[in-house]
């Protein structure tokens, strides 16, 4: 990981169903320098990756909890692979293992996490 990777401004859609996490995460994040769209449910998430797709502004990378109400940060992951093939996506979760049966690859990030820890997440999802 390069300092390069650490700044490159994404653009990154945020989800997660607690506001004061996700107000703390997107602090981080535009901390960091990236442009950050919230979202606070999975259909909610998924709105947002079409408007995306209808000639909004393109979403590099999609952090979601894992733990939410409704759709969980799995099912979103499948069914935002499923909009926009390829795109990367963290899971945040407190949990050490996921449910079996997730088939689709994802970052993971362990909550709680910190500015570095999302940092460190970021660049390696998006090289590869």
């Amino acid at each position: 990981m390069t300092m390069s990777d650490l700044q490159t401004q994404r653009r990154i859609l945020m989800v997660d169903d607690d506001v004061l996490i996700a107000m703390t995460s997107v602090d981080m994040l535009e901390e960091l320098g990236h442009k950050v769209i919230e979202a606070h449910s999975g259909h909610e998430a998924l709105a947002l990756l079409g408007k995306s797709l209808d000639g909004g502004d393109r979403i590099d990378l999609m952090i979601t909890d894992f733990s939410m109400p409704g759709m969980n940060g799995a099912e979103l992951a499948q069914q935002a692979r499923r909009l926009v093939p390829g795109l990367p996506i963290l899971l945040a979760s407190g949990y050490t293992d996921l449910p079996e049966g997730m088939d689709v690859d994802v970052g993971r990030l362990g909550k709680p996490y910190s500015q570095e820890d999302l940092a460190s997440e970021i660049a390696k999802v998006m090289v590869g």
